[in-house]
């Protein structure tokens, strides 16, 4: 089955164009795709567990994850997480500039420093920049609200997408200064405007690939919404090249939700989308229930597909047409139609198990990969 359209980027304006780098075998900036990030959750040098849950994250389209590395009992797991992960592998690294070149000897992909400890880095930059150049290793400057520079704070009298900007072009300086350039910068924040207007700025006065975070978004429905304000609005403007949705939820669900922003904006094509109406005084159904079921039902589903799901005569059959499959619902039946068509009016009841089993006919999928 071909996969459902990617739409129209009208709306979108150019790509910025930022120097390309190799996180691993995954392309950052340049004319590469938006890639898609997370972060463990487990303790890294808890390597079993770290692997599983990198496992997850490959299954659920993660490109990229990072592990934290804050002792050297994690420096030492890296070799065997990165020996055995499907993902490229980014060290974060604080305070220890010492983990900084145990990263890189491990295998990892690229490794994340915080310019709100630069102080510990100062003198071993020329050092790590060397050995990063020869392994061939990106490094991400990471900039936080919660870890700037005290200097910086009184320069630009708190938190200012400025002070975050100078603060990240700063660290970058001094590796350049040491000939080192294969550099990306987040500026995160958990304010949405801070960020956009921070990574406005940062697109302006450098080519550095952009990660895009809104920082401590919060749980998984206010950091949704704040991420993908903050996302849409930088993304739709050609900003950013790499993101990652920083939920207080299971890493899966981050995963989940940067994949359906870029859907949403054309910027990668769609899984599963359901189009299901809001609900009314005409409604005939429990639509919220029926969409939720129909959304289990098809969780995992491996072909792209778009499924309506409708309670009423008056939008309903017109969506479902518009989908791959869908059904407009009322009195207790549903009209099931595939690729625009009335395949076959069922109770109620059995709605989803119809929708699923002229899902498996439209595809071609085996029930057994299910």
């Amino acid at each position: 089955m071909n996969p459902i359209p990617v739409p129209a980027r009208g709306a979108l304006r150019p790509r910025r164009r930022s120097r390309r780098l190799m996180v691993g075998d995954v392309a950052v900036g340049g004319d590469a795709p938006v890639s898609v990030q997370s972060m463990t959750t487990t303790p890294t040098a808890d390597v079993d567990a770290t692997l599983r849950q990198i496992a997850e994250l490959t299954a659920a389209g993660c490109d990229i994850v990072r592990v934290a590395v804050p002792s050297q009992d994690d420096a030492d797991a890296l070799p065997r997480i990165t020996a055995r992960s499907n993902l490229p592998v980014v060290a974060d690294i604080h305070f220890q500039p010492r983990y900084v070149f145990a990263a890189i000897d491990a295998g990892c992909a690229a490794v994340r420093v915080n310019p709100g400890n630069i102080k510990r880095f100062d003198d071993k930059i020329g050092e790590i920049a060397r050995a990063a150049a020869d392994a061939r290793v990106p490094i991400r400057i990471g900039v936080n609200a919660g870890s700037l520079d005290p200097r910086l704070l009184a320069k630009h009298g708190g938190v200012t997408p400025e002070a975050l900007v100078e603060s990240a072009l700063w660290e970058c300086s001094l590796f350049e200064e040491h000939g080192y350039g294969d550099l990306k910068i987040a500026v995160k924040h958990h304010d949405p405007l801070v960020v956009i207007a921070a990574n406005r700025l940062l697109a302006e006065l450098c080519d550095y690939p952009l990660h895009l975070g809104v920082t401590e978004a919060g749980p998984a429905f206010q950091g949704s919404i704040k991420s993908a304000v903050a996302m849409g609005i930088l993304l739709g403007e050609g900003i950013g090249d790499t993101i990652r949705v920083s939920l207080s939820a299971d890493p899966v669900e981050q995963v989940k939700a940067g994949i359906q922003i870029l859907a949403s904006l054309g910027l990668r094509p769609r899984r599963l989308e359901i189009v299901s109406c809001p609900g009314c005084g005409r409604l005939q159904v429990d639509i919220h229930r029926l969409a939720a079921q129909v959304e289990a039902a098809f969780d995992g589903f491996p072909e792209p597909l778009r499924v309506a799901v409708m309670g009423c005569v008056v939008n309903g059959p017109g969506e479902a047409r518009e989908a791959d499959l869908g059904v407009s619902s009322g009195n207790g039946k549903g009209q099931i139609f595939v690729r625009g068509e009335v395949v076959k009016t069922v109770p109620e009841e059995l709605i989803v198990e119809t929708l699923l089993e002229e899902a498996m006919r439209l595809t071609g999928v085996d029930p057994e990969e299910l």
